[in-house]
């Protein structure tokens, strides 16, 4: 690889990607939704990273359960109350380092007598 200025380009645009998932689901009156993100690309680490995260509601009532792995990273709470995707940074409040093939869960629970929606923003980024 040519190097421009001293920085290894292969490695600078390896740095650069930041893999992400946005999700938005409607979670229905007294249902559980066990993952956000199941099914998507990035749901297991494809290496060793962090992992910055972002969840809202579109209205009170609903819970979250966050864990990456072995790790929890929040028990249950109240999710803050959007009408919009959680602001990067801004609005990311949890970060653990994940290890390959560490499985990404957000389990929400709505025991409201109305549905409500769920938004979440991870972003990925290699190292740790």
């Amino acid at each position: 690889m040519r190097n421009f200025t001293g920085l290894n380009i292969h490695s600078l645009n390896q740095r650069a990607m930041m893999p992400m998932i946005m999700v938005e689901t409607s979670i229905a009156a007294g249902v559980s939704n066990p993952n956000l993100y199941t099914g998507s690309a990035f749901e297991f680490a494809r290496a060793r990273g962090v992992v910055s995260i972002g969840v809202a509601q579109s209205a009170t009532g609903m819970f979250c359960t966050l864990q990456a792995g072995a790790d929890i990273i929040a028990e249950e709470f109240s999710l803050p109350i959007l009408t919009r995707f959680p602001i990067i940074p801004d609005e990311m409040y949890f970060t653990d380092v994940v290890e390959q093939g560490d499985r990404l869960v957000a389990r929400v629970r709505n025991p409201t007598a109305g549905a409500l929606t769920a938004r979440s923003v991870v972003q990925m980024s290699a190292g740790g």
